[in-house]
């Protein structure tokens, strides 16, 4: 009798799951979605060499910046922080500046009511986030570049904390030439989809982001007062971009465990989560989610299939609109000591995350959403007249923010050539 029961709800499941499947629709090309292409095959030549010496000028000279500052890890641990948080902001801005100059690329953010006058626009049309100095971060993964979206909404943040934010990677990033060892320097998390590895490795790097620090310039001063640092630490839970593989893997596991699948994201993971809410919980008030959307997307298609590196950043084809939908919990509010109740409860948010983006595909925007999570300076006023819509361009604040970049290596090159010259003379070279 209970084999039957589970027969039949399995049997249930398998419905679910063939009638949650994408129409296997013909596949749509790049130019079938984006039409036709802005510029011709000798212009995007010219855009190959002219982005990569931006990109490759811009990270070697932030990379030089992180060198120059490690000799400060000896003396004070908190200069030392102090420099890399400043380097990490060079390359928030660094790829901001990127998306604005190579790739201008539209955002549209909106919230339910947790979020409430959290997410605001000013009358020159900046975005201002107002998520505070610690939090946990969770999103759904649907395309590589993900969280370069997302270092801009801690770009956007006021205060703003793209010099603090901290990624949880896959193990793969860490050695790609030069972004992988800056990423490292950064104190970024990589993981290697074993869990016996992977809880070592994330203890170590969250214990070090749950460290009170002394606010003394002076090393050995001990009655000072000390203090966490800012962080905001950003995991996908799900544990990969979307794709058609994954989702085939997503709904085989729904079947085998007898879970309704998801169409447009895979089930989360709950462990990594688990020790990050374990770890932190009592030092982070809040865990923020993030529902993004991409569009135009083609029915039955993966965004990472349509929004490659070339297709964005070469041929200045980005998506016509990224879409953050936000909400807030309290941790306190998560069931953080049981395991089972925690996957319940991730489960949970990305259902509702699922219709979310449901209603984002048919509609083109997310909704339900609360216009009171929306703040427009010189917007209107009567509800009535309100949106719950922020529309704006990613960009940075100012147009010469780009250039201190390039401050420390410069500040190094005069300061080398003073100090040879001086040399010099007392040498008598």
């Amino acid at each position: 009798m209970a084999e039957s029961v589970r027969e039949r709800n399995l049997a249930a499941v398998r419905a679910k799951i063939v009638a949650s499947t994408k129409p296997p629709a013909e596949e749509a090309s790049t130019d079938d979605v984006l039409g036709k292409r802005k510029h011709g095959l000798a212009m995007e030549g010219v855009r190959v060499v002219a982005f990569s010496v931006y990109f490759i000028t811009s990270i070697t000279a932030i990379h030089i910046a992180q060198f120059l500052g490690l000799p400060l890890y000896a003396y004070n641990r908190s200069w030392y922080n102090a420099w890399v948080a400043l380097t990490k902001q060079y390359f928030g801005v660094h790829i901001t500046t990127m998306t604005y100059w190579w790739s201008p690329t539209v955002v549209r953010i909106s919230g339910d009511k947790s979020v409430a006058g959290l997410l605001r626009q000013n009358k020159d049309g900046l975005v201002s986030l107002n998520f505070g100095e610690r939090g946990l971060f969770i999103a759904n993964h649907q395309l590589y570049t993900d969280w370069l979206y997302l270092w801009w909404a801690a770009y956007a943040n006021n205060p703003p904390m793209h010099g603090h934010i901290y990624i949880i990677l896959k193990e793969t990033l860490k050695w790609v030439p030069i972004v992988g060892p800056a990423m490292q320097l950064y104190g970024f998390i990589f993981m290697t989809r074993s869990w016996a590895d992977d809880q070592t490795r994330l203890k170590q790097g969250l214990k070090r982001l749950n460290t009170q620090r002394s606010t003394s310039i002076i090393p050995g001063q001990g009655n000072a007062p000390s203090q966490l640092d800012p962080m905001w630490l950003l995991i996908f839970p799900e544990g990969t971009n979307l794709s058609a593989n994954e989702v085939a893997k997503s709904r085989a596991y729904a079947e085998k465990v007898g879970k309704a699948p998801l169409t447009h994201q895979v089930l989360p993971r709950p462990a990594g989560l688990h020790l990050l809410l374990q770890e932190l919980g009592e030092t982070v008030p809040y865990l923020y989610d993030c529902t993004i959307g991409y569009a135009p997307l083609p029915p039955g298609g993966y965004g990472n299939d349509i929004y490659g590196l070339r297709t964005v950043y070469i041929q200045g084809r980005p998506p016509s609109s990224v879409n953050m939908h936000w909400r807030r919990f309290k941790t306190s509010s998560i069931p953080i000591g049981d395991k089972a109740a925690l996957q319940d409860w991730l489960e949970a948010r990305w259902r509702e995350k699922e219709v979310l983006l449901e209603n984002f595909y048919a509609h083109g925007k997310f909704s339900p959403a609360d216009k009171s999570a929306v703040i427009i300076e010189d917007g209107p006023t009567e509800d009535e007249f309100k949106t719950p819509y922020i529309t704006a361009e990613i960009r940075p604040a100012s147009s010469v923010e780009y250039l201190a970049i390039f401050a420390p290596v410069a500040v190094a090159a005069v300061a080398g050539r003073i100090v040879w010259q001086i040399a010099e003379r007392l040498m008598g070279w």
